[in-house]
């Protein structure tokens, strides 16, 4: 059964997306900055066999937008609620089959990574990207069985969210973890990746 992934993204707005970083490059490098991530996540997301779909963040963007974001790729709402309660209904709208759900903040991010996630989930419940911060780049669940309670009381922007989110799976689950990636949340990050210079002027 085929599977899909769902890019979560929001409008490269000023002041509106990656406002921790904004806080140490500028609000408009930080936009601009992010839409060149969204640009090659959503480049890499697509080169699959598997459906790629977009999570927008805010409602309004859903449309518009199409020089950014493919026009063929469908697009859905993030909707309201901490990130948790957003993947969460990512999961729940996605067609059967297993569902990596990623963000377009880690530049390493490839489509070989999207493979080996599926296919771990051919044998366990749930995977996992970590991120170097405590965090990480990729969810994914197979669905074969219910995660009741997931990212309940998860503690987000924190090193705490990925051993949080484990906590909420069932103990039972199977998991996996695929190499862990650095994204870019901080000025700093964008040192330890050697970006800036590549940044926008």
């Amino acid at each position: 059964m085929r599977g899909t992934v769902t890019i979560f993204v929001k409008a490269p707005r000023a002041g509106k997306v990656k406002t921790r970083l904004g806080v140490g490059i500028g609000m408009g490098r930080a936009a601009a900055l992010f839409r060149i991530m969204t640009e090659r996540t959503v480049a890499e997301a697509v080169k699959g066999e598997w459906r790629t779909c977009l999570a927008v963040d805010p409602p309004s963007a859903v449309t518009g937008w199409d020089r950014l974001w493919p026009p063929q790729l469908s697009r859905m709402a993030q909707g309201p609620g901490d990130l948790g309660a957003r993947m969460v209904r990512a999961f729940s709208a996605a067609p059967p089959g297993p569902v990596l759900i990623i963000g377009a903040d880690a530049p390493g991010l490839r489509a070989r990574h999207l493979r080996q996630a599926f296919k771990a989930l051919g044998r366990a419940d749930a995977v996992f990207g970590p991120a170097e911060d405590g965090g990480y780049w990729l969810i994914g669940l197979s669905r074969r069985r219910a995660a009741p309670g997931l990212f309940n009381n998860v503690r987000w922007s924190t090193k705490y969210a990925l051993a949080d989110t484990m906590k909420t799976l069932p103990q039972y689950f199977q998991v996996e973890m695929l190499e862990s990636l650095q994204d870019i949340d901080v000025a700093k990050d964008l040192s330890a990746l050697g970006a800036r210079s590549t940044m926008p002027a």
